[in-house]
């Protein structure tokens, strides 16, 4: 039997997290040296409509009939029969793996549903459209995140650096000049429908403060679309030094967060910052060739459990 399989990238925020969920603009690019790889294989001699679900990452072997109705699989596969028209999925498997770090703020669910979307409508016949993965997978995430921005299935579908606003079209951002990035993992998990109702909760008890904070934040991110438009990468890192103070503001970091940003910026880089939801997960460290190495390894002295070197805008 063939081997339906897909895989979907990471990836991070690069400026306007939070900030976006209330429509304001933000910049997320895809981190693809992490992903998350979905296979399913035909059992025919298996009974009929039985599918079974291997993700050894978190341990789960079971039936899709075995897990609860609330489950994110569960709900995924149930709106891609409805969204497909098909009566039932045939008998099958469907293996799951991924590298990308679990509520590490680099979108590991996401990815997850875009390469489960993707391998499980080939087997079935009927690939979807890039607009209807983004769709399904923004819909899964609306039942887990309470309210996203919609940011992350957008990135990580088109697998392309994006500037988004919510509720509008969707603008692939054109990289005139490359960039590096180092990418650093706190290890600590950090859900991101807990930060965003905290913030949520606190948006609607200081409202006019907050306001300003988001306000600020989406500025910042225009500016960062204009210089990477304009190819001029020396002016991120200031941005991106402006939106980790707004972060702390709005209350999402978090003292590991805000110690690996002062090493990443005492060992040469240009501009460091949280990205993602907060309160733990993953930070990102504009660098050049030369400071790379240097900025990778205060990361990991500094307390980060791993690090990645990616270059946006590379094709």
């Amino acid at each position: 039997m063939p081997a339906y399989s897909a895989s979907a990238p990471g990836k991070v925020i690069l400026f306007g997290e939070h900030a976006v969920v209330y429509g304001h603009p933000a910049i997320a690019v895809p981190i693809t040296q992490v992903r998350a790889k979905a296979i399913v294989i035909a059992e025919p001699r298996s009974p009929r409509g039985l599918v079974r679900i291997i993700a050894p990452d978190i341990g789960l072997e079971t039936s899709l009939a075995s897990l609860p109705a609330n489950h994110p699989l569960a709900v995924l596969l149930s709106k891609a029969v409805s969204t497909l028209q098909v009566s039932h999925i045939p008998a099958c498997s469907i293996s799951i793996t991924s590298t990308i770090p679990i509520a590490g703020g680099m979108g590991s669910g996401a990815a997850v549903s875009v390469a489960v979307l993707r391998a499980l409508s080939a087997f079935l016949g009927r690939p979807l459209k890039d607009e209807q993965v983004s769709n399904l997978v923004f819909e899964v995430e609306q039942v887990y995140h309470g309210t996203p921005s919609g940011i992350d299935n957008t990135v990580i579908t088109y697998a392309r650096p994006v500037y988004f606003v919510k509720g509008k079209l969707i603008e692939i951002l054109s990289v005139k000049k490359p960039f590096p990035l180092v990418v650093a993992d706190t290890g600590i998990k950090s859900p991101t429908a807990v930060a965003v109702g905290e913030v949520r909760q606190a948006w609607e008890n200081q409202h006019e403060a907050y306001e300003q904070l988001f306000e600020a934040a989406g500025s910042i991110a225009a500016a960062g679309r204009k210089a990477i438009q304009a190819g001029k990468v020396e002016a991120l890192g200031p941005l991106m030094d402006e939106n980790h103070t707004l972060l702390q503001k709005l209350g999402v970091s978090s003292p590991e967060l805000d110690a690996l940003v002062e090493a990443a910026r005492s060992a040469g880089a240009l501009g460091a910052k949280l990205s993602g939801a907060g309160k733990g997960g993953s930070m990102i460290a504009l660098v050049t060739a030369e400071t790379s190495n240097a900025v990778t390894t205060a990361l990991l002295k500094s307390g980060a459990v791993g690090t990645i070197v990616t270059e946006i805008g590379k094709t």
